[in-house]
């Protein structure tokens, strides 16, 4: 209960810290069964807020699924979670890149490589940038 007071955890990562701190494995299931149903662990609640979370922290939606993998989520729940073709990445995106670099759009080939550089190390996707850069191209400094 302790570890839940603090933060949401996922299944997994409860399992394996009871697991660190020597409990028995059919003791952690036992415990793990009773706090799902119970409604105080809950994949689902974690995975939701901590997509809402990271989004509004200026990750793509690649980089949080990989977070999301590394603390044992199930894919077919990060489906769920996470939509990649969702137009609030495209809003996400912008944001970030506006923040970052500022209004003035890229002049050269070198410039908008290095941002893009840059957005994908933050985990969005090779077409959210080029969508991004596109629109760059279209609409100039009015993004």
């Amino acid at each position: 209960m302790d570890l839940l007071a603090r933060r949401e955890h996922t299944r997994w990562e409860l399992r394996r810290k009871l697991g660190d701190r020597g409990f028995e494995s059919e003791m952690i299931e036992q415990v793990l069964d009773a706090l799902t149903l119970e409604g105080l662990q809950s994949d689902v609640r974690f995975a939701e807020g901590y997509v809402a979370h990271r989004a509004e922290r200026g990750y793509g939606p690649l980089r949080v699924i990989e977070d999301l993998q590394a603390r044992g989520v199930d894919n077919a729940l990060i489906r769920e979670c996470i939509n990649k073709n969702d137009p609030e990445w495209g809003r996400r995106i912008a944001a970030v890149r506006t923040k970052h670099f500022g209004m003035e759009w890229p002049g050269n080939t070198r410039e908008r490589a290095r941002q893009s550089r840059f957005l994908y190390s933050r985990g969005f996707t090779g077409e959210q940038i080029q969508r991004l850069m596109r629109q760059g191209d279209e609409f100039g400094d009015e993004l």
